[in-house]
Parts: structure tokens; C-alpha cells; sequence
């Protein structure tokens, strides 16, 4: 092995971090020139609070599933969780000081309380979670699949209950609200968060234990660490996360909506994840490569939100999928094994080819197609444009296939 591999400054430029760096500045870029309205130059500062307070949210429950993934699990709960817990948090209050709440001014330990059944609460869930994969034997897509949708359902149960028949909680106490969702004050709750999170992965025996998990669960059993254990702590702070995450979603919408609310969010958090250099099969990931993970992820989205313009969030999951897709590819599998790799040498290569072509020019189309100087013969020539690139890729894969039989 090279001097060059080994040196601190090669591996700072083949982390994935370091390339999510770049990866970031280079979207801010295209964004810059693409969007016609300028809004990262005239509206500096309004931008980038909004992308911090929703790469903030993203990070706390991100976060939560790095942690799972990298000690071997998958936890598609999530938004569910986030939906529950804001329910929850406005139902405590409504019990707990009922007239403050209709009041608009709800006790400090009314609040104080409520917080603190909802992060118990997301304890709870964790802990069926939990008890569900060690104990049941679940795999755990199937038992977080489970309460991904016996969740929101409990959720929506609950607030009629509480309101009258009404299918939301709205959030009485403008002051809490302003201060539930100040982004400093969640920015630097994240910050303590994530320091926790690091330390705990980064400089604890635990911490080693469950990325030995994740790599090899049978044997870090054999090696004498407490799985059960440590899947019961993986899990409670993923659903912990969400339960922060579902308060400060209660202040920054105003209202509960249990049937909608963070519908779909878990996906992101595990995109976030993966971006950030997470393995699914378990036993990778960092804490620092996950923030970034969902900075980068955020910053996509808002960059889409700026060039298309209104309807953006139409292809917010187009956009979640590809980048997912390209993340896993280069980063987990690594460039230098994809140079060589035949894609479209076979049958089922050759056949995806035209798929390929089609989605390009339809992607073409739909990010492009309100602009003044675009003509619909343009999303025609970028299909065939791609079609004809990757038909030459496939023909020299083909003759390197036949050259190296020889």
C-alpha cells in the first residue's frame, strides 16, 4: 500500500465526508446559476436559516436512524413516531392544564411534564421495537412496518378523543410555539445531540459493540457482548429522536395532524443516512457523515424548490430516489471497483437502456419545461443523447467481455 493511501491527507480526501463537502458546494453552485430569482445571493440569510432549521429536524431522527442501521437494523417508523408524539405532547397539555390550554397559556410545569411523557412515550415505542425483534423475533422491517402504520392510527384515534371530534390539535401558546421552534434554540439542542451521539459511537466501549453488532452479530455474541441489550438502546434512542422531533414539528406547523403529519419522513432519514455513508448491511457509519447526509440531502431539496418553482415537492421523492441511488453506488461500493464494472453488457442491460433514455427526457421535461427558451425537441434529444451514450458503454463492455474471454 502506497505512502499516499495512507496518509492523513489521502484519507481526508477519500472520506466520505470530504466528498460530501464538495458535493454540497457544487450544488450551491448550480442552484447560484440555475435559479432565476437569485435567492441564495438576495436572500442570503433567509436561505440558509431555512435549509439549517430543516437539515436540523432531518438531523435529530436521522440521527436516530444511523444509529439502528449501523448496528444492523432498519426502522421505517419514524414519521409515524413524529406524528404520535406531537399528538401526544397536545393531548398531556389539554389534560394536564386544560384551562391554560384553552387560555392560550399553558403552566410551565404543564409543559415541563408533557415533554417529558412524550420523550418517555418514544421510549416506550423503542422498547416494543425492541421486544419485538429480540424477544418475538421480528425481523425488523416487519416490526417497525407494523408500527409505522399502527402509530399514526393511535395517533388519529386519540384526537377526537381530546378535542371534541375535531381530527387536529392546534397549538394554543404563541410564546412556547415561537420558542419550540426557534432555530438557535434547535440548532444548539441538535448540536448537544449529536455530540452525544458521537461520543457515545465514537469513544465508548457501547459504541464499538454496536458497530460490531451491525458488522457481525453472531459473533459479537460469541464474543460475549449483550446484543438484546444493545438493540434495546438502538432502537429507544431512534424512537427518542422522533419524539423531539414530533414536539418541535407540533410548534413550527401549529397543529397535530396525525393522518398526514411527517407522512413519508422516514424514508429521508434513512436516505440521510445512507448519503452519509451508512451501510444497510450494517457495522458502517458515522455520526459526523450523517449530518452532512442530511445537509446535503435538504440543500437538493430546496435547490429543486428554487430552479422548478412552484409544484417542487412533486419530485422531492424522484429526487430522494436518485440521489439515494448514486450515494450507495459510488460512495459504499467505491469508485475504483465501478470503473471496471459491465452494466449494460447483458440481456438485462441492453433492455433498460430505452427505460433509461425515456426517464431522462421526461426528467428533462418536468424540470424544464415552464422556461422560456425550452422546446419540447430538447427532451427528445437529451432521451437519445442518453440512449446513444449508454449504447456505446454497453458495446464496449461487450468487446472487453469477449477480448478477456480470449
Amino acid at each position: 500500500m502506497s505512502n499516499e493511501t495512507t496518509s492523513p491527507l489521502g484519507r481526508l480526501l477519500s472520506s466520505v465526508e470530504f466528498k460530501l463537502i464538495v458535493s454540497w458546494v457544487f450544488v450551491v453552485l448550480v442552484t447560484m446559476l440555475l435559479d432565476t430569482r437569485h435567492t441564495y445571493w438576495n436572500k442570503s440569510a433567509d436561505s440558509a436559516e431555512l435549509i439549517l432549521r430543516q437539515t436540523v429536524l432531518l438531523g435529530f431522527f436521522a440521527l436516530g436512524a444511523a444509529i439502528i442501521i449501523i448496528s444492523g437494523g432498519i426502522d421505517l417508523s419514524s414519521g409515524s413516531v413524529i406524528a404520535m408524539s406531537a399528538t401526544v405532547f397536545g393531548s398531556l397539555m389539554i389534560v394536564l392544564d386544560p384551562e391554560g390550554f384553552k387560555a392560550g397559556h399553558v403552566s410551565t410545569n404543564a409543559v415541563v411534564l408533557s415533554i417529558a411523557g412524550t420523550l418517555l412515550v418514544g421510549a416506550m415505542v423503542g422498547t416494543l421495537h425492541a421486544w419485538l425483534i429480540t424477544s418475538v423475533g421480528l425481523p425488523p422491517f416487519v416490526a417497525t412496518l407494523a408500527t409505522l402504520v399502527g402509530l399514526r392510527s393511535f395517533g388519529r384515534g386519540l384526537t377526537p378523543t381530546l378535542t371534541g371530534g375535531k381530527s387536529q390539535i392546534d397549538f394554543p401558546d404563541t410564546g412556547l410555539r415561537e420558542s419550540l421552534k426557534d432555530v438557535t434554540s434547535i440548532s444548539i439542542l441538535f448540536v448537544l445531540f449529536a455530540l452525544l451521539l458521537w461520543f457515545l459511537m465514537s469513544r465508548t466501549v457501547t459504541g464499538r459493540h454496536l458497530q460490531a453488532m451491525g458488522g457481525n452479530e453472531q459473533a459479537a455474541k460469541l464474543s460475549g457482548i449483550r446484543t438484546d441489550r444493545l438493540k434495546w438502546l438502538a432502537y429507544v434512542i431512534g424512537a427518542v429522536s422522533a419524539s423531539i422531533v414530533g414536539i418541535i414539528s407540533f410548534a413550527d406547523t401549529g397543529s397535530a395532524k396525525p393522518d398526514i403529519m411527517a407522512r413519508g419522513y422516514e424514508l429521508n432519514a434513512i436516505a440521510a443516512s445512507v448519503i452519509g455513508g451508512c451501510s444497510l448491511q450494517g457495522g458502517v457509519g458515522t455520526i459526523p457523515g450523517t449530518i452532512l447526509g442530511c445537509l446535503f440531502l435538504r440543500t437538493i431539496i430546496d435547490a429543486v424548490q428554487k430552479i422548478v418553482g412552484a409544484g417542487a415537492d412533486v419530485y422531492e421523492g424522484m429526487i430522494v430516489g436518485i440521489v439515494v441511488v448514486v450515494a450507495v453506488t459510488f460512495s459504499q461500493r467505491g469508485g475504483s471497483k465501478l470503473i471496471g464494472k459491465r452494466y449494460f453488457s447483458d440481456e438485462i442491460g441492453w433492455s433498460v437502456i430505452p427505460t433509461l433514455g425515456l426517464l431522462s427526457g421526461l426528467a428533462f421535461l418536468l424540470f424544464f419545461g415552464k422556461r422560456e427558451w425550452y422546446a419540447p425537441y430538447q427532451a427528445i434529444l437529451v432521451g437519445l443523447i442518453v440512449i446513444g451514450a449508454l449504447a456505446v458503454r454497453a458495446v464496449l463492455e461487450s468487446r472487453t467481455n469477449s477480448s478477456s474471454r480470449v
